[in-house]
């Protein structure tokens, strides 16, 4: 999986298209991301001893193939590649070359 917790991210497909967060989690076992303030799902819960009950707003997760890695140069969504530098495999932006 190309993104990792704590990258910049543009959703490329969806109600949410357009907009970009920072990745909260990644769950690469089921190839998804759940973005910062996106993909918003209202949740009913019971009242317990920690919380009062009632319908709380959170993030689901996102398809890993409906976001796309912002380029840190550019600012624009773009794809990721590897390759090594000095022996350690590091990920770079497609579009301007850069590294992550």
């Amino acid at each position: 999986m190309f993104i990792k917790t704590g990258d910049k991210v543009q959703v490329i497909t969806g109600k949410e298209k357009g907009k970009q967060g920072t990745v909260l989690k990644a769950i690469p076992r089921e190839n998804r991301v759940i973005v910062e303030g996106l993909n918003i799902a209202k949740k009913h819960t019971r009242p317990s001893m920690e919380s009062e009950g009632g319908i709380v707003e959170t993030e689901a997760p996102i398809h890993v193939s409906n976001v796309q890695l912002v380029d840190p140069k550019s600012g624009e969504p773009t794809r990721v590649g590897f390759r090594f530098e000095d022996g350690k495999k590091v990920r770079y932006a497609k579009k301007t070359g850069e590294a992550i």
